[in-house]
């Protein structure tokens, strides 16, 4: 830093990253435990308040009585010390083992002041800093007789664990209870309804007409604890993804819009990832061109954001853990470039968008099914027979249909439990296989029957 740079900043003063001090007084410390708790910054020695230069005398017992102060603090604050005639600027780095404290307590950095921090403000920057795992504390609430064994059982039999020891034994070497509590992981995992205790539990997945957040032809919201949840939300886009197929002999090859791998990945990191001390469920929305995986939460605060896709800082370290037994879960810390790899192989874009409170993952065609029918000449399944129909975008469809053949007289909440759409999503269907010709209603609503006519 040359002479004209400190000039500058003399005449700016104080702020968000600068601290002027006469002198290594008793508040030394605070000042660098605040700009350690916030975004870093400089401590210019031998400067008042109103910039005025004083100096002071540098020697190396002065710079070692620095070192010593910041080596105190809790955890210790690495500073470089920098010399310019009679000022010594201290310079502090954003920590990355927050939240630091001094022998006064916890300060943060807020504009021109180092404030101390209170309980409240204490624990929020321990909770953004992971220091604090929701998945990790005591469910002080939760009852065994809530406990879900069937849920427990298929997850011994997905992570390939015998059945051997008692339950709970089991349950305390996946570190899942603690002194015979359970923790959060747990009822995340094996709860009947996780919602009772844990309200952020819930997964929504929802089907829109168009591109607008707007006509929404289905919505689930499910609570089926963390593997539940996966599943479900893979078979709701399962069931509502466009897929173009080829018949090439006796061959049949599908040709999803997008790579279930790479929607699957993104499912499984929104649920694992999010922030379950933040409101909100992760939601799965289906729109009319493209994919969008939302989780509460944004990137844990001590991950740089230029680390992003390179470096691993899971936020519920025991969901990832319990998890990455499973199929559902490979390697961790290598679902981002999963992702981009299944999209790139599928030919689809894919984007990653945060901020403090969500994190995005939306995965868009370069070119949609039906844009792929056109350039081919393939016809849809509307406009051929019933062999066409098997070869259906939508596989909702093909269920209705197959429902409809085998009972004509199938009411519209049968359909509902045999496609798991809402009643809004059948009448949509119906409605659009009507008018298209595939189907027919003979007689009235009540007691009439459906015809297929292709």
């Amino acid at each position: 830093m040359n002479k004209k740079e400190i000039n500058l900043i003399l005449q700016e003063g104080e702020g968000q990253f600068i601290e002027f001090k006469e002198n290594l007084d008793k508040k030394f410390a605070k000042e660098i435990v605040a700009f350690a708790n916030a975004s870093g910054g400089r401590i210019f020695l031998g400067v008042n308040d109103e910039g005025e230069v004083n100096g002071i005398k540098i020697t190396n017992e002065l710079k070692s009585r620095i070192t010593d102060i910041a080596k105190n603090c809790d955890p210790f604050i690495h500073v470089s010390l920098k010399e310019s005639d009679s000022i010594l600027i201290i310079e502090v780095q954003e920590g990355f083992n927050k939240p630091y404290q001094c022998s006064d307590g916890f300060y943060m950095r807020i504009g021109p002041n180092s404030q101390k921090l209170s309980r409240d403000q204490i624990l929020e920057l321990s909770i953004k800093e992971g220091k604090i795992r929701f998945d990790e504390q005591i469910c002080k609430d939760f009852v065994f007789e809530d406990f879900d064994d069937s849920k427990f059982e298929y997850y011994l039999k997905l992570a390939k664990i015998s059945y051997t020891l008692d339950r709970k034994n089991i349950l305390r070497n996946l570190k899942i209870l603690k002194d015979n509590e359970m923790t959060n992981a747990g009822v995340l995992f094996f709860a009947k309804n996780p919602s009772k205790y844990i309200s952020t539990s819930k997964i929504r997945c929802v089907l829109f007409r168009g591109n607008k957040r707007a006509d929404i032809l289905d919505r689930k919201e499910v609570d089926k604890g963390i593997i539940g949840n996966i599943e479900f939300a893979v078979n709701f886009l399962n069931e509502h993804i466009p897929v173009r197929f080829e018949i090439k002999g006796i061959k049949r090859f599908e040709f999803p819009e997008y790579p279930e791998e790479a929607y699957r990945e993104a499912i499984v990191n929104a649920i694992v990832h999010r922030d379950y001390f933040e409101n909100g469920e992760v939601a799965v929305e289906k729109l009319k061109s493209k994919v969008i995986v939302n989780n509460p939460g944004g990137l844990i605060h001590s991950l740089p954001r230029k680390d992003f896709g390179k470096a691993s800082r899971p936020r519920n370290r025991l969901l990832a853990d319990l998890l990455s037994k499973t199929v559902f879960m490979e390697k961790v810390g290598t679902g981002i470039k999963r992702i981009k790899d299944y999209c790139m192989k599928n030919n689809n874009k894919v984007d990653f968008n945060f901020d403090e409170h969500n994190f995005f993952v939306e995965m868009i065609p370069l070119e949609t099914v039906e844009e792929t029918r056109v350039k081919t000449g393939e016809k849809s399944w509307v406009e051929t027979t019933q062999k066409t129909v098997e070869k259906t975008v939508e596989k909702t469809v093909e269920k209705i249909l197959e429902a409809i053949k085998e009972n004509p007289y199938i009411t519209q909440k049968e359909l509902e439990k045999v496609t798991e759409l809402g009643r809004r999503g059948i009448e949509w269907n119906i409605k659009k296989l009507k008018e298209q010709g595939v189907i027919k209603r003979i007689g009235p609503d009540k007691g009439g029957y459906w015809e297929v006519l292709i």
